[in-house]
């Protein structure tokens, strides 16, 4: 029997679980699509994310970040927006920063379940709509974006991992209303 997805706020508690779910999310979905070396590294560095997640909760942060747990197996997703930024400096629309789920747990509902509250939270926000950053390549997650009502609105870059240039498209959503995904 499948237990319950709880979707609540991130709290400073989460911050090791959601590292977790961010690393084991990357190194799994981008696997051949950002060089293994990069991935591995990401082992490296967990310590210095769980450092960077727990000053996010600084008085004057604006990001909202939720979590999606199961009684059974704790923090299992997790999901960040806020401002969108353009030039460096945000601006009055939104932006989904991030939205992992761990490895074994794609497919159950909790990105649904993610997705779902966080554009809840941002339309109830006032933004009059979202943005997000997919890898071009990663035909799964575009998927799963287009299916909630993101699109690609032609705007494309690269980042640079390992020396090799990985490039991204934007997607964008209209708030108001969720589509099933």
């Amino acid at each position: 029997m499948t237990t319950r997805i709880h979707v609540r706020d991130m709290t400073v508690d989460d911050c090791e679980a959601v590292t977790r779910v961010r690393v084991r999310g990357w190194q799994a979905a981008y696997a051949g699509l950002v060089p293994q070396s990069y991935l591995d590294d990401m082992d490296l560095t967990v310590a210095e994310d769980v450092e960077r997640r727990r000053a996010s909760f600084a008085p004057g942060t604006t990001l909202v970040n939720v979590v999606a747990e199961r009684p059974d197996l704790g923090v299992i997703g997790w999901g960040c927006y806020g401002a969108r930024r353009e030039n460096g400096r945000p601006i009055a629309r939104g932006e989904l920063y991030a939205l992992y789920v761990a490895p074994e747990q794609i497919g159950t509902g909790a990105g649904r379940a993610l997705m779902a509250e966080i554009v809840t939270r941002a339309t109830a926000d006032g933004f009059p709509d979202l943005a997000l950053w997919v890898l071009k390549e990663n035909a799964p997650a575009r998927r799963f974006y287009e299916r909630a009502g993101f699109g690609p609105d032609g705007a494309e870059e690269s980042f640079e991992a390992d020396g090799v240039m990985v490039p991204e498209v934007r997607y964008l959503r209209a708030l108001g209303t969720f589509a099933a995904a």
